[in-house]
């Protein structure tokens, strides 16, 4: 059996965003972000009323404590907030305050992503691309923050920000649609880092005592994942700016040694990754061995024309910490298995047809729970005893038409869950200085263009069209994940779960 985790010490909870679930976007009358022509275009699905949460939060709220979380993260909406260039709507500033409050209410401490993936419209789709973006998105996190400080204590700046450059700059699947936009993609990048670093100085100023991160999407990929948290880190560590570049291709190093890459597409890949980053000196680099995809002086002429804005940032003051705990989402991390071989038949093919995209389903993601648990423990000494923070962890199954469709893995989300509370559970044992477990997601919601993919402990019942959604009492495939997290949390906190995730008999049962 584990030791039991003090809910003083670890946060266990649901995770959310609020363009996923509020409701009231892109609409007639309604704030626009930047998904707005995608919606109205009929690129993407419209998201519509969502999970009707900006209206009723109340009604997650009580979910997500019947549940014995402690913690509920949410987002606070740029769009909302400044729904045209300098107006402000301080009703919205204040439904978040009411909804920070009612979280406290119940037991619940509030962590607050201050941008996840969307931006008010009148910025443009490629507000991230532009040269005054962290200044802009510093200048918002000032004026929200001092407003919210009394309710919650816990940041995130960026969501993912790796994730945002791919989506949006090399595959093309979020706006704006750019598709191998390599140094866009990096600039992109380098100002998302910069603006961490503007917004962590301005929450400390006004809340010295805040916990303040950024979480990245975990991967397999150095420069997609861990440099990214080494360049925030590297200041703290005490890396000189004249050694940066050697440290980093020392860290890479390391990072390859603890997850070596066990086919060739993977080493192909982190290979092309390394040879256009534009941090590392290139003097210990793979890319100096014959045969690789970029010779270190094309490499080093590609890297000299990057952008690294940020470091002038990191290094304005010797020594600052800039990131209070190490936070990542953990999905699966190995980035060769994200791809697929277009015009595959896919499973239940006869209805769902062939698929063209390079990119494997959300629903197809391998679950590795014992790799999560070695990544908390790795990132504890990565990072000389930090607090490690799982901010995102989950499952998607599918949803077509009304109809839900098993995976092909045969994984159900009771026992995901109870794999992965085991993993948290062995990471501790371990030795991992876990500080929260967030679980994406509580309710099914809005998926980035699409109501397809379900990832909620509890379903939404969509098919009730102008009259609303109704919440479902099991998840989206009618198992009862609400009452297997309920026994596992209590499990956890007990120290009755063992490194398996088993707690007695595990009820995984379909509701019929």
């Amino acid at each position: 059996m584990s030791p039991g985790i003090d809910p003083k010490e670890v946060m266990i909870g649901v995770a959310s965003a609020g363009y996923q679930i509020e409701g009231g976007f892109n609409g007639p009358g309604e704030p626009a972000n930047n998904w707005y022509w995608w919606e109205r275009s009929g690129r993407v699905e419209p998201s519509g009323i969502a999970c009707d949460f900006w209206r009723e939060p109340e009604v997650a709220l009580d979910r997500a404590a019947s549940l014995g979380a402690n913690a509920f993260r949410l987002s606070v909406e740029w769009a909302r907030i400044e729904p045209s260039e300098g107006v402000v709507d301080q009703s919205a500033i204040d439904g978040y305050v009411s909804i920070l409050r009612a979280c406290r209410e119940r037991g619940m401490r509030p962590v607050v992503t201050l941008f996840h993936f969307t931006h008010p419209r009148w910025l443009g789709e490629e507000f991230w691309l532009t040269p005054d973006a962290p200044r802009c998105f510093s200048e918002f996190v000032l004026r929200v923050v001092p407003e919210l400080v009394e309710h919650c204590e816990y940041w995130v700046t960026i969501n993912e920000p790796n994730i945002l450059a791919l989506a949006g700059w090399i595959a093309g699947i979020h706006p704006p649609g750019r598709k191998l936009a390599v140094s866009d993609a990096w600039a992109v990048t380098d100002n998302l880092l910069a603006a961490h670093v503007l917004a962590y100085r301005a929450i400390h100023r006004y809340q010295p005592g805040a916990t303040v991160t950024v979480n990245t999407s975990a991967s397999s990929i150095y420069e997609f994942d861990r440099m990214l948290t080494d360049l925030l880190m590297a200041p703290a560590m005490e890396v000189g700016r004249d050694e940066l570049d050697d440290w980093i291709d020392e860290r890479r190093i390391v990072h390859n040694f603890s997850a070596s890459p066990e086919t060739r597409q993977e080493l192909w890949m982190r290979q092309i990754f390394e040879a256009s980053s534009p941090y590392g000196s290139g003097a210990r680099s793979a890319s100096n061995r014959p045969g690789l995809p970029c010779s270190p002086a094309r490499r080093s002429r590609f890297r000299s024309r990057q952008s690294r804005r940020v470091v002038d940032l990191l290094y304005a003051e010797e020594g600052e910490r800039l990131l209070d705990v190490v936070g990542f989402d953990w999905y699966d991390p190995v980035a060769s298995h994200a791809l697929a071989l277009p015009g595959r038949e896919r499973e239940w093919g006869r209805i769902l047809g062939r698929s063209w995209s390079p990119v494997r389903e959300l629903w197809d993601t391998q679950a590795d729970p014992a790799a999560l648990a070695r990544w908390c423990v790795e990132h504890g000494a990565f990072y000389g005893g930090v607090p490690v923070w799982i901010v995102e962890n989950g499952m998607s199954t599918l949803v077509r038409n009304g109809r839900s469709y098993p995976r092909a893995d045969g994984m159900n989300r009771p026992r995901y869950l109870a794999e992965h509370f085991g993993a948290v559970a062995r990471a501790v044992a371990s030795g991992a200085p876990l500080g929260a477990y967030l679980h994406w997601s509580l309710v099914d919601n809005y998926e980035w263009g699409s109501y397809g993919p379900r990832f909620g402990i509890f379903g939404m019942d969509r098919s009730r069209g102008s009259r609303g959604v109704r919440w479902m009492e099991t998840d989206a495939a009618g198992y009862d994940s609400a009452g297997a997290f309920r026994r596992l949390v209590s499990a956890l906190r007990d120290g009755s779960l063992d490194d398996a995730g088993s707690v007695g008999t595990l009820d995984a049962r379909r509701d019929r």
